[in-house]
């Protein structure tokens, strides 16, 4: 199947189920979906954990009650690069946490052998994956990188090391940058977020840049909301996605601390049983957000969030309120949102297959050879998608 082929049989299927996953949990006091309830609400809450952990383990689980899962999940199925790990000297890691170590060590082995090209590190931070590829005997690294001081940490590291970099500082949303691309160049970007790795990818090829390697992330940011497509054939999808939508394709998560999903689940109950106050005040039947705020909130008490909350929506609140009511409301409204996102959660890598096909079928258009590939097990980062693509000169 050719990317092509891929991308067109999964639009085709997201949009079929597009009422699965295009929807947002909080506007719902019960699931939207009669033919799922039962299977629904005969999950544990420890169980809807488990399922949302294991993605294959969620298409096993709804296979049987939605049609389309099965084909799903060997559409989202992407080859995974065969190189061996290399290892490196404990000094080029000094700084650099273990996952992430070992994500770059990953990234950089799927890279291939080809060394020959001077490389350009686009939005580098302090450089890690451009000392590694100056290492492994790049003729030279150029790295781009928004905050001073991380180019001066970087540079620092890259002369006591004695490797080939330099650093360039520049807002690579505003600043003129077309100047740092070349034809006979490797430009590379991990994890570089939105707009920030399209701007890399628009610029690659206005140059023609020979050799380009990137892995997406966070699809959303530095975007309008409304999402552009980039690609001929997905801007003539039927699909229209929001940042809700493009949200949903990073929902896959592996390494948050049990803290911080305990915090979580208090979060979400707090938020729901404020809003079934708010709703039994004003009469309102949607949902209404509060704005973000300091966790530390929710070591407090749910009666004092509601009144920082009310505080938030100039709502005022009378005395007498049965809090314990509303807090039970509120859990009732948590189990509900989990089980929809829960249903949702089946469709996010399909969301981030779609986008990265929409690139790929991209650098198609402008005369590149594209493979897309995974670099890494999602145990290290669920970020795992490569996207290689070679310059075909048809001169």
């Amino acid at each position: 199947m050719t990317l092509a082929e891929q991308f067109a049989a999964l639009d085709t299927l997201l949009f079929s189920t597009r009422h699965y996953w295009q929807c947002t949990a909080f506007d719902f006091d019960q699931l939207p979906w009669p033919e799922l309830e039962q299977a629904l609400t005969a999950l544990s809450d420890q169980q809807v954990a488990e399922l949302d952990s294991e993605q294959h383990t969620l298409y096993q689980f709804f296979s049987p009650y939605i049609a389309a899962v099965t084909d799903l999940a060997a559409l989202c199925e992407l080859p995974h690069a065969t190189a061996t790990r290399a290892e490196y000297p404990f000094w080029l890691s000094n700084g650099i946490k273990g996952r992430k170590f070992t994500q770059l060590q990953d990234f950089v082995s799927a890279l291939g052998e080809d060394s020959r090209l001077p490389v350009l590190e686009w939005c580098a931070g302090k450089g890690h994956l451009g000392r590694m590829l100056a290492f492994n005997s790049a003729p030279s690294v150029h790295s781009i990188e928004l905050q001073q001081h991380l180019c001066e940490q970087g540079q620092q590291s890259a002369q006591q090391q004695g490797l080939a970099m330099h650093f360039s500082q520049a807002d690579v949303l505003k600043d003129d940058v077309a100047k740092y691309f070349q034809h006979a160049q490797h430009a590379v970007a991990l994890h570089a977020c939105g707009a920030l790795h399209q701007t890399f990818m628009s610029r690659a090829v206005s140059a023609q840049t020979q050799k380009i390697s990137l892995s997406p992330c966070c699809y959303h940011l530095f975007t309008d909301n409304d999402y552009q497509a980039m690609s001929d054939v997905a801007q003539h999808s039927k699909l229209k996605l929001t940042h809700r939508d493009l949200k949903l394709a990073l929902q896959e998560t592996v390494t948050a601390p049990t803290r911080v999903g305990k915090v979580r689940r208090t979060e979400v109950q707090w938020r729901l049983g404020f809003d079934a106050l708010r709703k039994t005040l004003t009469g309102e039947q949607c949902y209404v957000s509060v704005p973000s705020v300091n966790k530390a909130i929710f070591s407090d008490s749910f009666k004092a969030f509601c009144a920082w909350a009310a505080d938030k929506k100039a709502l005022e609140l009378p005395q007498g309120i049965d809090y314990d009511y509303f807090l039970a409301k509120g859990e009732m409204r948590k189990k509900v949102t989990e089980r929809i996102e829960l249903v949702r959660h089946v469709f996010r890598r399909a969301i981030e297959v779609w986008l990265v096909l929409d690139r790929a079928l991209y650098l198609q258009q402008q005369g590149y050879q594209v493979n897309v590939l995974t670099f890494c097990e999602k145990q290290l980062t669920p970020r795992n998608i490569l996207i290689q693509a070679n310059f075909l000169n048809t001169v």
